[in-house]
Formats: C-alpha cells, sequence, structure tokens
C-alpha cells in the first residue's frame, strides 16, 4: 500500500529551500580542505598607542625626527642614559622625567636592527586631588631582547640619541 503524496508545493519548496541552505551552512562551517586547525592562546592584537606609532616613526624616518608635540603620558622624555660597561649588554639604565604627581612611572622600548627606541611613561594620580606637577626624575632599568651591539639609543619623546652604541 502506498501513501499518498501531499501536494502542498509550497510547503516542499520551502522545506527544499531550507534543506539546501542548511546544507551550504555545514559545508562553510567545515572550512576547506582537510587540514586540521589549531586556534593559539595568543592574546588579541593591541590598538597601537602614542609610544608605538612615535617608535615607529623614528625607526622610519631616523636620523631625520623632530620632537613629539606636547606632554603625552606615553611619551615622557628621558633625562638621560648610563653609558653601558659593554656593547653585549642587555640592560640598559636610563633616567625618566616624570610628573611628582604620577601614581606609577616606567620605560617602553622598541628595538630595530639600527636602533633602540625608549621612552617615559606616567600614570597620573586621582585628578581630582591637588597637585603642585613637580618634575622627578628617577633611574629606570630598560631591558633588551638582544645585546646593544653597536644600536644607538634613542629618545622617543625628544627624538635625541641618548648613547651612541
Amino acid at each position: 500500500m502506498q501513501h499518498p503524496v501531499p501536494r502542498n508545493r509550497p510547503r516542499t519548496r520551502a522545506t527544499a529551500l531550507v534543506v539546501c541552505l542548511a546544507a551550504a551552512g555545514a559545508v562553510a562551517l567545515s572550512g576547506c580542505g582537510s587540514n586540521t586547525r589549531t586556534v593559539g592562546a595568543a592574546p588579541p592584537p593591541r590598538a597601537k598607542d602614542a609610544f608605538d606609532q612615535r617608535a615607529a616613526q623614528i625607526v622610519r624616518d631616523w636620523p631625520k625626527v623632530a620632537p613629539a608635540p606636547g606632554r603625552q603620558d606615553a611619551l615622557l622624555p628621558l633625562a638621560g642614559a648610563d653609558h653601558p660597561k659593554s656593547q653585549d649588554v642587555r640592560e640598559l639604565t636610563v633616567t625618566v622625567g616624570h610628573s611628582a604627581c604620577d601614581a606609577g612611572y616606567g620605560t617602553r622600548v622598541l628595538e630595530s636592527k639600527e636602533l633602540v627606541v625608549v621612552s617615559g611613561w606616567g600614570r597620573k594620580k586621582n585628578p581630582e586631588g591637588m597637585c603642585t606637577e613637580q618634575l622627578a626624575t628617577d633611574k629606570a632599568k630598560v631591558r633588551l631582547d638582544g645585546p646593544l651591539a653597536g644600536r644607538k639609543v634613542v629618545d622617543a619623546a625628544t627624538g635625541k640619541q641618548l648613547l651612541k652604541g
């Protein structure tokens, strides 16, 4: 005994369309090829801040670099750098000029084949409180990925060479 086939064509076409779209979605979600892909645990890329942009500009335009305009918390000028004992050092000592009102300060570095671009940074305390905005200077260590090895050390804020590598 055969069952009668329903004659409801619009529903049949709609069902066929849904099945077709579902199959296409499954193919799209399965990816291309048969290779297995592994997702790493790397953090998402962060937006370039003032230091990243300025350091890249210095590396690109060196030695024709003008000082950065204005004061930015991510680009505090350095008051100097101690001469390293040898070209094999992987750590420099710089003097960071920051505000006495900063809750924290430190250094950032970008290394290239020819340059080591360094900047101080500061983070303000509560902006509601009183502050005299006096300049404070402190020594800070800068760790390098590779030896100094003849590279020039440049202040990101001023664009000036601090050390001849």
